[in-house]
């Protein structure tokens, strides 16, 4: 092999392990915002049921009472009042479309990670550089186009999401084993 070759070789090996390097962060990123989606949607999930169980539950107390007693006619009032008002903020809220959106970038995340680490792991020694790049720039692109569509998540499912990922929750069986 002359210098030139050598040289061209030594540039594609470094530039292989730049893509290398990029893919994990592509990776790593995608797992932390997999996690903090999944976060957001515990959240949402929880503020849905916080106001729409107690609405649902007023709304029927209030109607019975308005019903059975014709002296509980305030009481029955003030019920269906604050019923309304819990239904008002769940629907200004809009908790369930947040759970939903939240666990579909979540997932998106997720799918964009393990591509990553196939990508890393099984693809990238076979492809040409001309491939790596092209494929990297595709799950890039992947990727920007889920963070314009996610919503930011909150400080605390940023944290929980954190600590989640520290206590090993995306670990696998066969990469303690390797």
């Amino acid at each position: 092999m002359d210098s030139e070759d050598s040289a061209s070789h030594d540039g594609d090996a470094r530039r292989r392990r730049a893509i290398e390097a990029e893919l994990l962060r592509i990776e790593e990123s995608a797992m932390y915002s997999a996690q903090c989606q999944f976060e957001e949607t515990k959240r949402w999930r929880a503020v849905h049921l916080f106001l729409g169980v107690p609405a649902t539950l007023l709304a029927a107390i209030a109607g019975t009472t308005a019903l059975v007693e014709s002296t509980g006619r305030t009481v029955a009032g003030i019920l269906a009042l604050i019923s309304s008002g819990l239904g008002a903020v769940l629907t200004t809220v809009n908790a369930s479309q947040r759970t939903t959106q939240a666990a579909a970038s979540a997932n998106a995340y997720l799918e964009i990670q393990t591509a990553a680490r196939q990508h890393r792991e099984i693809d990238l020694n076979h492809w040409t550089m001309h491939e790596a790049r092209e494929a990297l720039l595709a799950l890039t692109a992947r990727r920007d186009e889920q963070n314009t569509k996610a919503e930011v998540p909150s400080r605390r499912s940023y944290r929980k999401a954190k600590a989640n990922l520290r206590t090993g929750t995306q670990r696998y069986a066969v990469d303690a084993e390797t």
